[in-house]
């Protein structure tokens, strides 16, 4: 009974009976920690020493999401919702209505894209854009569960082929070089090559997500849409302009220093010297961000402490060592099999991007053992990965889409985020995964 396949599966079931996930990640991590032979005391003293890991990515959150309230302050959002709807109103027939849907659908999937590497600000845009245009989705009868998937493909899909942004770190900065470290002899140029076939897995997932499983309509209240509409007054354009210099700055500020947590704040100062928010306002602002992104941060900042436990008791390692013993030779399940072990880490800890340090050291020289090529090798590290990025309930690829599509409290994070994008992502990716490793 491994310790990471317990603890996994617990943080899992408690996920799905609607337990709180921090909650859920505590306890979890607790019952790894004494299955993989630890004390109470040396489980607690890992899980408290990991949490530090996550602080700066939820401080980075905490700024973004006051970042996200002055630039909804400057109303430009507002100004982007009203067109929207106008033309839906002008629309003359149902058929028009469908039309701009998936118009609607294919603007948000690029935009989400392009927050990965064109303007790499990862998940920050998501609380700016998305509560806006939920009146939109209403209108549309558009199932927030589609949008969820949507967001998720292209917070996922870039960084797996693309290798610029959050891709060139993903693909060249950590996997290349952990294959590097662990003996693998590749090129740069081989490693998007290889995920090409994996990503063909998420498009299949997006293509039934919007033409099979979500196609339908579907309704959500009008009142508790009125709750958090926002008031009608007239658009100041000199407010328009200072969100476009603030939003520069912010992202200017960022790639220069590699920090979220100051560009948002210089985008923050930008706002407020520009005039959008008063001085004796910053405080209110401040606290409204934190609010809307206090719980990705506490769920990230539980999940650095989770994977601390996880790797202190040395059940990746143990689960991997036990497995090949027991495959033989069969190469075929050996790849299926790295593939689940790889889901059950990450979806564990919750990033693909801290799970490649943990797999890869014992992946490359277990692939290479079974004979798999170079770029088969690459594929099969890269995919287990990734798998899992969608459908954690401690990845941000799914807690962002949430924290906008339930700006209302009417879309539910496990059931209405993870389990469709679980569904959607994770189970073609595990098939394009392994047909990539048995074919390159």
């Amino acid at each position: 009974m491994n310790p990471i396949i317990i603890s996994v599966c617990v943080m899992l079931v408690l996920a799905l009976m609607r337990v709180n996930v921090v909650v859920a990640l505590t306890l979890s991590a607790m019952i790894g920690g004494l299955l993989g032979g630890m004390s109470l005391t040396e489980t607690v003293s890992a899980f408290e020493g990991g949490l530090g890991g996550g602080a700066t990515i939820a401080l980075s959150y905490a700024m973004l999401g006051t970042f996200a309230v002055a630039i909804s302050r400057s109303g430009i959002t507002d100004l982007l919702a009203q067109s929207v709807i106008k033309r839906i109103n002008g629309a003359p027939n149902t058929t028009a209505a469908v039309g701009f849907k998936y118009l609607v659908l294919t603007v948000i999937l690029l935009i989400t894209i392009s927050s990965q590497n064109v303007i790499p600000v990862h998940i920050a845009f998501i609380p700016i854009l998305i509560p806006p245009l939920l009146s939109v989705f209403a209108k549309l009868r558009l199932d927030r569960r589609l949008v969820a998937c949507v967001l998720t493909f292209g917070l996922i899909t870039p960084y797996m082929v693309l290798p610029v942004g959050f891709g060139g770190i993903f693909l060249n900065n950590i996997l290349l070089k952990n294959l590097h470290d662990n003996g693998l002899d590749v090129v740069a140029s081989q490693v998007p090559m290889a995920m090409l076939l994996p990503a063909l897995g998420m498009i299949s997932g997006l293509m039934i997500a919007i033409f099979i499983s979500y196609r339908k309509p579907r309704d959500y209240s009008e009142e508790k849409l009125q709750e958090i509409a926002p008031e009608h007054k007239e658009v100041n354009m000199r407010h328009i302009a200072v969100s476009g210099i603030a939003i520069v700055a912010a992202l200017g500020v960022q790639l220069a220093t590699g920090s979220m947590i100051i560009g948002a704040l210089i985008g923050f100062m930008v706002f407020t010297f520009g005039g959008v928010i008063a001085w004796k306002e910053t405080q209110d602002v401040f606290s409204r961000g934190v609010h809307m992104m206090a719980m990705i941060g506490f769920i990230m900042i539980s999940a650095a402490g989770f994977a601390a436990v996880m790797k202190a008791t040395g059940g990746v390692e143990t689960l991997v060592s036990s497995l090949s013993s027991s495959i033989g030779d069969n190469k075929p399940l050996a790849a299926l099999l790295m593939l689940v072990v790889g889901l059950l880490v990450t979806m564990g800890i919750g990033s693909s991007f801290s799970t490649i340090p943990i797999i890869a050291t014992i992946y490359v020289p277990l692939s290479i053992a079974f004979g798999f090529s170079p770029m088969a090798t690459i594929a099969l590290v890269g995919t287990a990965a990734a798998l899992g990025d969608a459908g954690s309930p401690a990845s941000d690829s799914t807690l962002g889409p949430t924290s906008g599509l339930n700006a209302d409290g009417q879309h539910e994070h496990i059931w209405e985020t993870v389990v469709p994008t679980f569904l959607h992502y994770n189970l073609p990716l595990i098939i394009f995964g392994w047909i990539a490793a048995m074919t390159l």
